[in-house]
């Protein structure tokens, strides 16, 4: 790939995790102000691929994104990697704690400090930006007194941590997804990730029959996040992480089952799970799927048949 978008600028959690994809290796990386703008940039062939960041373990999927992946025309992920995300609190040097009157951040950094906030810069204002590093840009500008970004912004903006790992939940990682136009999925690895999302019409046992395709075939549900339709009240995007890839049998009869029962399915990817495969178990075989033999049928009508005529229990 010679190109790969990220959000920006310089210095952001993404940008680090992209840096630890082979993808990466040779590659001009660009950065962009905003998740959706990556996004955009794929889907108008500036880049060959974007880095985005999905989820994280303290404040959940980021909304925009999940939104901008069920835009048009598709596109899918590549590939996954997971950050430890590690905060400092950042200022221009000199300054000190008692100098701090606005603090800036993403919404998930806000998010991830906010008891840290609350307890050490109760005086502040808070305010969201565009990314951890722009906040540390903008600090550095004189915009804002103090940044919560990743110390490697404070390095590339000449800044001060006053303090580090500030974070609430100090184990706290990201996951971000190198996301692509549609193109054939990476080999199958035994420790894959299938993603996907699906609209079911709203009815009584809509999405419980939606489960009820994976369940059956022995494909284990990692996530499940609703989004809400843009156009139609009521109505969602379910987004579903599962175990497993699209070229094995049980994965790809789930797929087309759910392709018959869902009013919409987008396909968003196979893929390896990061982590270490050298180590990481592959996933158990799923159980085996059919459907009821005919004499097992029969024997369910029965016991109702008795049920309803007040000769079983």
């Amino acid at each position: 790939m010679s190109r790969i978008a990220f959000l920006g600028p310089h210095a952001t959690f993404t940008e680090q995790a992209l840096r630890s994809l082979p993808e990466a290796s040779g590659a001009e990386m660009v950065p962009l102000a905003g998740s959706l703008a990556v996004l955009a940039a794929v889907r108008d062939g500036d880049v060959d691929a974007g880095c985005v960041p999905i989820e994280n373990s303290v404040e959940g999927a980021v909304p925009a994104v999940l939104d901008g992946l069920v835009e048009d025309p598709p596109l899918v992920i590549l590939r996954e990697a997971v950050l430890a995300v590690r905060f400092a609190l950042l200022v221009r040097p000199g300054r000190t704690v008692d100098d701090v009157r606005s603090v800036a951040s993403h919404p998930h950094g806000i998010a991830q400090t906010r008891g840290w906030i609350a307890e050490h810069l109760p005086g502040a204002e808070v305010l969201t930006t565009t990314s951890t590093a722009e906040a540390a840009a903008q600090v550095a500008r004189g915009e804002f007194d103090a940044a919560i970004a990743a110390p490697l912004a404070g390095e590339t903006h000449g800044l001060t941590a006053l303090h580090d790992d500030v974070a609430d939940n100090r184990g706290a990682i990201t996951r971000f997804a190198l996301v692509g136009r549609p193109t054939r999925p990476p080999a199958v690895t035994g420790r894959d990730r299938t993603t996907l999302a699906a609209t079911t019409q709203n009815r009584p046992g809509a999405l419980l029959g939606l489960l009820t395709e994976l369940t059956m075939r022995g494909i284990d549900l990692t996530r499940i996040e609703s989004r809400p339709l843009k156009d139609r009240h009521a109505e969602y995007w379910f987004h579903l992480d599962c175990t497993g890839h699209v070229s094995e049998p049980a994965m790809g009869e789930a797929l087309a089952a759910l392709h018959r029962r869902c009013d919409k399915v987008r396909y968003l990817g196979s893929y390896p799970r990061a982590g270490n495969g050298a180590t990481d178990a592959a996933d158990p075989a799923p159980a085996p799927f059919g459907d009821p033999d005919a004499d097992g049928f029969r024997a369910a009508e029965e016991w109702l048949a008795g049920l309803r005529a007040g000769t079983r229990a």
